[in-house]
């Protein structure tokens, strides 16, 4: 079983990175919001302030909680073990349950004060496109990780199932992020099972109805199934960002970090 995690971690490391540069090339020949279009300078330092805070929870998961989340699988324990049944099934319920445990967890993010602090900081981005999705705070990443603990041990999820689940939520979280759009009739087709830009430009707009709306992950099926689905038909008239959250001293490196500390955004 561990060279099944070993080779997941892999195969999920060559994934994440070919489906970045995709979105990462789409997003510069064909923007739906022209962000960048005369600021290439701008573009690069957004990238790199993104990508710096990804490498820090990268790490961050990497030494810390992908050997503890390795622990809290013990073989053959759990709720999922409980049942007979083949092993594609049993990943199809893990990957089905922890998609509705990451519905639920980001839309806690946004009701409970103390945990929107950390999450924020991934909305205060005005520049939303492929960086956009690994663009998280330290604090929220380790919240999560920390709770997946129990849901791995309790559920009876091997940890190769942890990591392809997040393979495919990786991919899907980059193209709903991406600075892209797509034909209506094909996005249409799409949301009735993932999440799509139409989908989460909705949810990174300005009004707080909208941004309170479109939680899933990976599966559109949870919005729909517990009322939070919006759609809204203008998308190139949203405003990407949080007031004053999004101005320049808030978008420094020093900045994003400190963003759960201070109750009001550094002017």
């Amino acid at each position: 079983m561990e060279s099944n995690w070993i080779n997941t971690i892999g195969l999920r490391n060559i994934a994440a990175a070919i489906g970045f540069l995709l979105f990462l090339g789409w997003e510069t020949f064909r923007p739906f919001f022209p962000f960048f279009k005369e600021a290439p300078v701008r573009r690069g330092k957004h990238l790199a302030r993104n990508i710096g805070v990804a490498l820090l929870n990268g790490a961050m998961i990497g030494l810390l909680f992908l050997p503890l989340w390795s622990r809290a699988a013990v073989p053959e324990f759990g709720l999922l073990h409980r049942f007979s049944m083949p092993g594609w099934l049993h990943t199809l319920f893990a990957i089905l349950l922890l998609d509705c445990w990451t519905y639920w967890w980001h839309r806690l993010n946004h009701r409970i004060p103390f945990l929107w602090r950390f999450h924020r900081m991934h909305h205060s981005d005005p520049w939303m496109d492929v960086t956009t999705a690994r663009r998280f705070h330290p604090g929220e990443i380790a919240f999560s990780s920390l709770l997946r603990l129990p849901l791995i041990f309790l559920l009876g999820i091997h940890l190769w199932e942890l990591l392809l689940y997040g393979a495919l939520m990786g991919l899907v979280v980059d193209f709903h992020h991406a600075n892209i759009a797509l034909p209506e009739r094909i996005d249409r087709w799409l949301r009735a099972w993932i999440v799509t830009p139409a989908m989460h430009k909705v949810h990174h707009s300005r009004i707080q109805a909208e941004t309170d709306s479109n939680y899933t992950s990976l599966l559109s099926v949870w919005d729909r199934l517990f009322g939070s689905f919006r759609l809204r038909p203008d998308l190139a008239a949203i405003h990407i960002g949080l007031d004053e959250w999004s101005e320049p001293p808030n978008q420094t490196l020093r900045g994003l970090l400190n963003t759960p500390i201070h109750r009001e955004p550094a002017k």
